[in-house]
């Protein structure tokens, strides 16, 4: 699906749009596990949500966002609590939902200029 492209009022990267096995961020096809951010794309090393471990989530508070979305695929899946505890320590909030709306999502809090992560995943 193609997301109609608006730009926040500064520079930097929107999900322009996205499938099950895929997203588009400035047009650029990704299809493996990613962090997005206003300012950076980044390989996300989780294989799938299966695989997430705390390691994974102390990557993302580098990049110290306000908020984490963690897309957990074609449909919407928890993590366990312990798993998420990094983000949780370092005062970064985290939605759970699964990857076509934390595409949307994304794209809303940008427009916002929210400091906004969005954590991939397709498996």
């Amino acid at each position: 699906m193609k997301l109609q492209l608006t730009r926040p009022t500064g520079s930097g990267n929107l999900i322009s749009g996205y499938g099950d096995d895929h997203v588009l961020v400035n047009g650029a096809r990704h299809d493996a596990s990613l962090v997005v951010t206003a300012d950076a794309v980044l390989p996300w090393e989780a294989a799938g949500f299966e695989a997430l471990g705390q390691a994974h989530f102390e990557a993302i508070v580098a990049l110290a966002p306000e908020i984490v979305l963690l897309g957990t695929g074609p449909r919407l899946r928890f993590p366990a609590a312990q798993l998420t505890a990094p983000l949780i320590e370092a005062g970064i909030g985290l939605e759970v939902m699964d990857l076509r709306a934390a595409c949307r999502t994304f794209n809303v809090l940008r427009a916002e200029d929210r400091r906004v992560a969005a954590a991939l995943l397709f498996v």
